[in-house]
């Protein structure tokens, strides 16, 4: 029997706490799907998502991150158009200068008002919900 599963994937919605305004970062990916995300990736064989998050946060922006909290499990089907993933998306803060790398094209720190038009995947949703909850203390509801 041949089982099909989503696959685990991270989301890293990075505040630069030594920046005013405590701005997210978000990547320009140089790969298909093109446009703006907030950094992550899949999650390695034998590594647990925590571990994921800091490798892929690391990867693609150069930033040591402090994971602060879990903040939700994004899973719809049509979530990626590439594939089934899942996303447990962590909120994390970081210090610092933050430089493209990996498969990252660009990077840019951004305030709320400021999010670009193009994001991929699901990130205009997690965005929109990680706005609520930072301003108004609302967690995102089960579907």
């Amino acid at each position: 029997m041949t089982y099909r599963n989503p696959t685990p994937t991270v989301d890293i919605i990075i505040e630069l706490i030594d920046k005013p305004g405590r701005p997210i970062v978000l990547i320009e990916r140089q790969n298909e799907p093109f446009g703006w995300a907030i950094p992550g990736g899949f999650v390695d064989y034998g590594e647990s998502v925590e571990t994921a998050a800091r490798r892929e946060a690391m990867e693609e922006t150069s930033l040591a991150v402090e994971l602060i909290e879990q903040f939700y499990v994004y899973s719809a089907p049509e979530r990626d158009p590439r594939q089934h993933t899942l996303s447990v998306v962590f909120i994390a803060t970081a210090t610092g200068e933050p430089k493209a790398a990996d498969d990252a094209k660009n990077l840019a720190w951004f305030e709320s008002w400021q999010i670009p038009q193009n994001l991929c995947f699901d990130h205009n949703r997690i965005l929109q919900d990680y706005w609520r909850y930072r301003h108004y203390g609302i967690r995102p509801r089960v579907e």
